[in-house]
């Protein structure tokens, strides 16, 4: 697989709102985790649209892979021209420095949003133009993301399409798994 796309939940969705959730490195380090593993099997490519959340911070993920893996690179297609307009300028300046980072950035439509067709577009080209889909998201939480996972199980039924799951047990596993090591690390030197 060369060209994964990478999605999952809005911020808002998970109730993260700020950039120094300590959710937020978990979630990076699971999708780090998942693309580590596909990297051996000849990941080149991360995609991503640059939706506020999830794809986010995978596409920081990437990026600080691509300094220890150097074949990685990064492409951020985006629905609409201009999607962090209505931003705070908080992230539009964290968006800004990951677009300015990235490989490849353009945008499936070439207008500022008109409306949610867009997304619909945005979501057939992606999958189009991708090996396969890793994806966090939890059956127990619907949201956003179940969209693209119900057009990645379609298009995974008429051709070869692996789906790569991230779920909320994932995510507590990775947790639970820092908070074991940074408490026995304490211990060492009481």
């Amino acid at each position: 697989m060369e060209r994964l796309l990478v999605t999952g939940y809005k911020a808002s969705e998970l109730g993260i709102f700020s950039l120094k959730h300590p959710g937020i490195g978990i979630i990076k380090k699971a999708i780090k985790k998942k693309l580590i593993a596909l990297m051996d099997d000849g990941l080149e490519w991360v995609i991503v649209s640059g939706q506020w959340g999830v794809e986010l911070w995978a596409a920081e993920a990437a990026l600080e892979l691509k300094e220890t893996y150097g074949q990685l690179r990064l492409a951020v297609i985006t629905p609409f021209l201009e999607q962090d307009e209505q931003w705070s300028e908080e992230k539009q300046t964290y968006y800004r420095q990951i677009l300015q980072r990235a490989d490849y950035v353009n945008s499936v439509t070439k207008s500022k949003y008109v409306g949610p067709w867009q997304f619909k577009e945005k979501n057939k080209f992606l999958l189009r133009n991708s090996d396969g889909l890793l994806l966090l998201y939890d059956d127990e939480k619907e949201g956003s993301p179940k969209f693209m996972r119900e057009l990645a199980l379609q298009q995974a039924a008429s051709q070869p399409y692996p789906i790569v799951g991230i779920t909320a047990f994932d995510l507590q596993e990775l947790a639970d798994e820092e908070q074991q090591a940074e408490e026995s690390g304490f211990d060492r030197y009481e």
